[in-house]
């Protein structure tokens, strides 16, 4: 990646990722469009950087490729070192759904975990149809707020101090239920 990481932002590379995905794997724009249940002109335009990728859409497209979210964003930006400054994780915001995600501990060669730093704004509501890898482990620790978050069916509301853990192998759902933003911290460990 070299000069390109520093030449261009996050979402250009990303978008540009997306493509190689599509790519190596010989697949035309009709062959994910039909995989992934998103219309072939989002998808082009998406590989273009005409527009971002809301969260939902980008966990259909992960779940499509088998590879996490974090994962993903990993693969656009340079091998990350052992100690990553708050200055340098990188921040992805949806501010279409009010999801602000920061990875915190981007994922590694050799490491099945990763922390995620995630925001929502009051009334976000953003909803997963499974799991990018099925199986993942996920430890979700609220710091700030009230969130409800459903997982494999279960609802569970979650306030300041609270942590709930679960493998994931359904659906998923996160809603801020306000009046203040909700943050929290996610840790995912991979099958």
């Amino acid at each position: 990646m070299g000069d390109r990481e520093s030449a261009e932002p996050l979402e250009a590379r990303l978008a540009a990722r997306l493509g190689e995905l599509r790519t190596e794997r010989g697949w035309s724009l009709d062959e994910l469009a039909r995989r992934a249940g998103i219309s072939r002109s989002t998808l082009s335009r998406l590989e273009r950087g005409e527009i971002s990728p809301t969260a939902a859409l980008l966990n259909t497209l992960c779940a499509v490729y088998e590879r996490t979210m974090s994962r993903l964003l990993a693969e656009v930006e340079s091998e990350p070192p052992q100690v990553v400054r708050a200055a340098a994780q990188p921040v992805w915001r949806d501010e279409t759904s009010g999801f602000t995600r920061r990875s915190v501990s981007p994922p590694h060669a050799g490491l099945r975990g990763e922390v995620v730093e995630g925001t929502l704004s009051p009334g976000a509501d953003i909803a997963y149809d499974g799991p990018p890898v099925p199986g993942v482990e996920q430890h979700i620790w609220v710091l700030e707020g009230v969130v409800e978050i459903t997982a494999n069916g279960r609802a569970h509301e979650l306030a300041a101090g609270d942590c709930l853990r679960f493998r994931l192998w359904g659906s998923s759902r996160f809603r801020c239920v306000g009046p203040a933003p909700v943050r929290y911290a996610l840790m995912v460990v991979l099958p």
